[in-house]
């Protein structure tokens, strides 16, 4: 698997007002010095049969049909990178289930994040659901890369979106928008992350580039 470099300075959450599903938000006072493991995972009454940390009963998550999350070459040869991207898959998607659910506090999100990434998630996902909005449409998710710390207790995962045919809609009015013409619809994700304690990799901040995928 080829690899970016891992940064030891995590970057805020970012968002732009004419980002449409960028999966990350909050402000640059919201950063982070350093890639923590800590953070307590908190759990969902549910669990996923498939769990990469022995005993830990890990959140179902839901998607419905209408919203397709599409997860391509998910896959490392390397078990500990395996873990990572199994984690960063069910962060991401947790993330969408809170936003269509209409649900900030999602437990489930919550479960896959730092305390401090669950701060900044909120804020993401609060800019959809405080507008009435919920999203629609294929999102594929693509090109994952990880990079292990030296303990291989913090990593950074990277990935690319393409939203090209996914949409927000509004709850109450019906109306669907796309992204803005002449957007480029790709966006690149490096997300810094670490193993707490339950054996869980966690989001601790991320940082998102609109066009910064690789052509």
């Amino acid at each position: 698997m080829a690899r970016r470099a891992l940064t030891t300075t995590a970057a805020a959450f970012a968002t732009t007002a004419a980002l449409l599903l960028t999966a990350c938000g909050g402000s640059d006072d919201l950063s982070s010095d350093d890639i923590k493991g800590a953070g307590n995972a908190s759990s969902s009454p549910s669990a996923s049969a498939s769990s990469a940390a022995p005993g830990v009963k890990r959140p179902e998550i839901k998607l419905p049909s209408s919203f397709q999350l599409p997860f391509e070459n998910w896959t490392s040869s390397d078990p500990v990178e395996q873990a990572v991207l199994n984690d960063g898959k069910e962060q991401l998607r947790a993330g969408y289930e809170a936003i269509i659910e209409n649900d900030p506090d999602s437990k489930d999100r919550a479960f896959y994040d730092t305390k401090n990434g669950f701060l900044q998630s909120q804020q993401w996902i609060r800019t959809y659901t405080d507008k009435n909005l919920t999203v629609i449409g294929k999102l594929p998710v693509f090109d994952p890369k990880v990079t292990l710390a030296k303990d291989k207790a913090a990593a950074s995962l990277s990935y690319c979106t393409d939203e090209s045919k996914a949409s927000t809609k509004n709850r109450k009015t019906g109306e669907v928008k796309g992204n803005p013409a002449g957007t480029d619809p790709e966006v690149l994700y490096v997300i810094s992350m670490g193993k707490n304690a339950h054996g869980v990799w966690q989001a601790v901040s991320a940082h998102s580039e609109r066009g910064g995928c690789a052509k």
